[in-house]
């Protein structure tokens, strides 16, 4: 299991400390390491709290990388997307981050959205984080990227938000795919972002 080797080459600690923190010799360690997951799966569980990994991915490595870690491809092309095309973008929903004016430093969230004629609509938990005040000036931006084709796309939206209060509006909203939120709750506050720019790009190769 080379990943243990690296991640204590990473935190800089010799096999023979690992092994100490994690309760076991330096021989057992080296089993643990080379042999099926499924050999000791309690001594794993110590040597992943250990390594200060999540234990799935001690087993099997990441799963997901970081977008942008492969090489640029050759001849890109970066270009302006048309209003137009940036709502094409964007679809009828999906997800994307809000931005939005704190103290003592902006925030930017992720949130479920929803394309409504030509706005942003999403919904939040009232007095959250992401909980624009009405009127208040946010941002809204969404993206894609092809990691194994070098390309992707990114849209931002710059406007003001208002909260939604006709009943008849949410409950049409409501009922739309992708409305109900990833991360739970009712989250019963519904913010609708203007549009007064809107502007993309888009990077592809020859």
């Amino acid at each position: 299991m080379t990943r243990c080797a690296l991640r204590r080459e990473q935190l800089g600690l010799s096999e023979e400390e690992v092994a100490r923190r994690a309760g076991m010799s330096v021989a057992y360690l080296n089993r643990v390491e080379t042999l099926s997951d499924d050999f000791d799966p309690a001594a794993l569980m110590r040597l992943a709290a250990v390594l200060e990994m999540p234990y799935d991915e001690l087993r099997e490595g990441p799963r997901e990388p970081e977008p942008g870690q492969q090489a640029a491809a050759s001849h890109p092309m970066l270009t302006r997307l048309s209003e137009d095309e940036c709502w094409q973008r964007l679809g009828t929903h999906g997800i994307g981050r809000i931005g939005l004016t704190a103290e003592p430093a902006p925030v930017i969230l992720p949130v479920n959205f929803l394309v409504d004629g030509h706005t942003i609509v999403y919904r939040t938990e009232a007095g959250g984080t992401a909980a624009a005040a009405d009127g208040d000036h946010a941002a809204f931006e969404a993206d894609h990227i092809d990691e194994h084709h070098s390309r992707g796309w990114s849209v931002l939206i710059t406007g003001k938000a208002h909260h939604l209060t006709d009943p008849g509006t949410i409950e049409s909203l409501a009922a739309r795919p992708g409305a109900e939120p990833w991360a739970g709750g009712k989250r019963e506050l519904w913010i609708r972002i203007r549009p007064d720019q809107v502007t993309g790009r888009t990077i592809h190769t020859r």
